[in-house]
């Protein structure tokens, strides 16, 4: 980390040595805003996950990563950038897991049908794990930290193969679109089989389509230079519909997918930093879904004897005090409530801030009986915790403290508590 900063920091200096002095007076302001343009590009993308060089961006999500099943994982990602082509793409990545000793990758490519409206055909192959249970929605932004802390003590991924074609497309300045057709073979790393009309799979193929909706209605855009930025505003809300075919190339079962969330923030002060967050995420699955694509509610304890075990690292909107593998819904919802207080002026580089949380799920599924060879529990009591963190207390980190109570309030005291560091930082 210190190093990839302290490289950071050395890049920045030669900028500013090798920046040209203005021939004018006159000329001053411009020089400086053009300045003022490239290094915020330049940390824009850093912390959107890429550190640019002339014609490719190297991906940082893929230096360095820790799960339990691959232990290490650590490879090389990257993209072309527009110095090499405004109207194609490619991109990539290889990683090496040094616990289960093997190679994934993806690799992939696009081409822009319209500038105006931003619209891209994409193609890719992936080779790759995913969590189970875990749900992505296509249109996100690129969310990325140098630390992801729920990765660490992930236990149960299945192994799938992918192949799409998707279009990006944004339909209206707030309303972004994204359309998948992909086909995928499924291979659970974990003792399991799924029970359809008297057929036990253990692997099984999927043919899917999938269209996803980010509405953003209040955004506002500004212009700096010749660069117009977008700035996110509350609520905004995403969509996303999956459908899986039987009997399409290959495909094994028929399901419906239909996954929401909405996101309001709001701010108590000028500064930005008292505020209050509310996240309403929920899904629902019908048909003959398998486990691998149901639902979990983010969970983030370790299942170990003592609240000093299982501390670890809490994670971003996860809940820390429900046991991994505890639960798997095919209907489900969660909201979380964040309220961020005032960061406590100590000192100028002393500024703790402490935030209040409280989580809440609910779930249940059907035919939970054609889930065989592993054991959880649903939802359907209420999940309930809460808790607080203190962040920002020594070089970004800090501690988290949550306790669980309500339906699945567990007859141990410390069964209930979790106990954490936070790592927060910003560039």
């Amino acid at each position: 980390m210190q190093k990839y900063c302290a490289y950071l920091f050395f890049i920045i200096c030669i900028w500013s040595a090798q920046s040209q002095a203005p021939t004018k007076p006159g000329d001053t302001l411009s020089v400086v805003e053009q300045d003022s343009l490239k290094k915020s590009k330049f940390f824009k993308q850093i912390g959107n996950g890429f550190f640019p060089t002339k014609y490719i961006d190297i991906d940082l999500r893929y230096l360095f990563k820790f799960n339990q099943y691959e232990g290490v994982r650590t490879g090389l990602g990257g993209r072309t950038n527009n110095n090499l082509s405004d109207r194609y793409r490619m991109n990539g990545y290889v990683v090496y897991g040094f616990k289960d000793h093997t190679f994934k990758y993806s690799i992939g490519g696009g081409f822009r049908v319209s500038k105006a409206s931003e619209t891209w055909v994409n193609l890719s192959y992936t080779d790759d794990l995913q969590e189970t249970g875990s749900s992505n929605f296509l249109t996100d932004k690129r969310f990325f930290s140098f630390f992801e802390p729920r990765l660490l003590n992930i236990n149960r991924f299945h192994h799938h193969i992918t192949k799409s074609v998707s279009l990006e497309h944004r339909i209206t300045p707030y309303l972004l679109s994204e359309t998948q057709l992909s086909r995928s073979n499924v291979t659970p790393t974990y003792n399991y089989t799924f029970f359809v009309d008297d057929t036990a799979f253990n692997e099984f193929r999927m043919s899917r389509a999938q269209i996803s909706l980010q509405w953003n209605p209040f955004n506002t855009f500004e212009t700096i230079g010749d660069v117009e930025v977008e700035k996110e505003g509350f609520p905004n809300f995403t969509l996303q519909l999956s459908q899986s075919f039987k009997d399409v190339l290959g495909g094994d079962f028929n399901f419906f997918k239909a996954d929401f969330r909405t996101i309001y923030k709001l701010n108590h002060n000028a500064l930005g930093n008292n505020f209050t967050e509310a996240t309403l995420t929920s899904g629902i699955a019908t048909g003959k879904t398998p486990l691998t694509h149901l639902y979990h509610a983010y969970p983030n304890n370790i299942d170990k004897q003592t609240i000093l075990q299982r501390f670890s690292v809490a994670g971003i909107n996860s809940f820390e005090t429900m046991y991994f593998n505890e639960f798997f819904s095919d209907r489900f919802a969660t909201l979380q409530l964040k309220h961020y207080l005032k960061p406590f002026n100590i000192a100028k580089r002393l500024q703790p801030q402490m935030v209040l949380i409280s989580r809440f799920a609910l779930g249940n599924m059907h035919d939970i009986e054609r889930h065989q060879g592993v054991s959880f529990g649903t939802l359907n009591k209420g999940y309930s915790e809460a808790g607080l963190e203190l962040n920002k207390i020594l070089f970004g980190f800090g501690l988290s403290f949550a306790y669980r109570y309500g339906g699945y309030h567990l007859p141990e005291f410390a069964d209930n508590v979790a106990a954490k560091f936070t790592f927060n930082i910003s560039l």
